[in-house]
């Protein structure tokens, strides 16, 4: 909750407004919260990059990287990824437990800015 609280409150000290998703180690939704005046597609949106990030454990911009580079890159076609910046695998460590997805911002840079954010300020707790 608190990931999902400080991103919201990130965002919104910005300008924006935007929806989280937050999901455990088996891809499950473990939070999401629709902010104030977004869109209806920012819900499905931040959860899709919550769990790319979480699938892949890597920051679900770098899919699109990864799409350009072999435009037949099989994977993106599995349920729920997206090659779309704003989503971070959040870790224990050196284990991948989770991810967090920001939709919303005008921009994934910004919506991923937000996440980083919310990791950061749990960084105590995730030693």
């Amino acid at each position: 909750m608190t990931m999902a609280q400080t991103a919201i409150a990130t965002c919104k000290s910005n300008g924006y407004g935007i929806s989280v998703s937050v999901v455990g180690r088996s891809g499950e939704i473990i939070v999401q919260v629709r902010g104030d005046d977004t869109g209806m597609h920012t819900v499905e949106n931040s959860f899709r990059k919550a769990y790319t990030a979480r699938t892949f454990r890597v920051p679900s911009g770098e899919i699109v990287t990864r799409l350009k580079n072999d435009p037949s890159f099989a994977l993106i076609h599995l349920s729920n990824i997206i090659a779309n910046q704003g989503g971070l695998p959040i870790k224990f460590g050196d284990e991948t437990i989770g991810g967090i997805g920001i939709s919303g911002a005008p921009g994934g840079d910004k919506d991923e800015a937000c996440a980083k954010a919310a990791l950061d300020k749990v960084a105590d707790q995730l030693k």
